[in-house]
């Protein structure tokens, strides 16, 4: 088939296009590489996906799912290389665990709301894995997980058991004794309990953008960026008037940093 006269291409044909790219007369960059040399590009692709619906970007959207789908085609292929599993396997994988996982929808299982889909969902899942105890599910969310966004999954599947604060006034007020906690250890120069509030004071920090159904990571993310807008601003701001980051006061460092405008 001679694919560069095509008008319009389908899921064949982008496993075809990759079946060749490995093959002998294929892309020798292609052929060279494994599961470890590219799996980093999994993540990367996702990533682009995720700046694309921030974006509100249709057209960024549908190129960025592109890749992440040849992503998942061109892993496919090496396992189909190896006799392992072909595409139609995966297909055949993920349709039967939407099927299993939705007995709402295609069983005779009867949902009120959004939380006890989610319920179901959890507790399915659990069976089909073999997960006797919640701790199960806890080591099957991936480590590899940005930490925030792990630890709010993590704190999610505790609050689905029923291991959950009752209001978010404990959250605030647990927070503060960590900061407390987290004082002493800094002022006492005690790197190891400096190390453990730090971080339960991030994964407290998680538990309150779940009660408070934020996403922790795009928080941060936003959080950010607007300080990069602002230090553009400072910068541009510094230098129309013929100075430089070094001409600020300690004071006026401290208030930009603190939010303030000094401008």
């Amino acid at each position: 088939m001679d694919f560069k006269t095509k008008d319009k291409y389908n899921i064949d044909d982008l496993l075809e296009v990759t079946r060749i790219l490995r093959s002998e007369n294929g892309c020798v960059w292609d052929r060279e590489q494994n599961h470890q040399t590219i799996r980093m590009n999994v993540l990367e692709e996702a990533y682009e996906v995720m700046e694309a619906i921030d974006s509100d970007d249709a057209a960024m959207l549908k190129e960025e799912l592109g890749d992440i789908l040849f992503q998942a085609v061109f892993h496919c292929q090496i396992e189909d290389e190896r006799g392992r599993f072909c595409f139609d396997d995966i297909c055949d994988d993920v349709a039967k665990k939407m099927i299993y996982r939705h007995p709402h929808v295609f069983g005779d299982v009867s949902v009120e709301n959004s939380d006890e889909v989610l319920k179901n969902w959890d507790k399915l899942k659990k069976e089909s894995k073999g997960q006797e105890m919640l701790s199960d599910t806890f080591e099957s969310v991936p480590k590899i997980l940005p930490a925030l966004m792990r630890g709010q999954k993590i704190g999610k599947r505790a609050s689905n058991a029923g291991v959950d604060f009752s209001e978010t006034k404990q959250i605030i007020d647990l927070m503060r004794k960590k900061l407390d906690n987290l004082e002493l250890a800094i002022s006492t120069k005690s790197d190891e309990e400096t190390d453990d509030y730090f971080g339960e004071l991030l994964l407290t920090c998680c538990n309150l953008s779940r009660f408070i159904k934020k996403d922790s990571e795009k928080a941060l993310t936003i959080a950010t960026n607007k300080f990069i807008i602002r230090f553009r601003g400072l910068e541009q701001h510094l230098k129309d008037n013929g100075k430089t980051l070094d001409d600020l006061t300690e004071e006026e460092k401290l208030r930009f940093l603190c939010g303030e405008d000094i401008y």
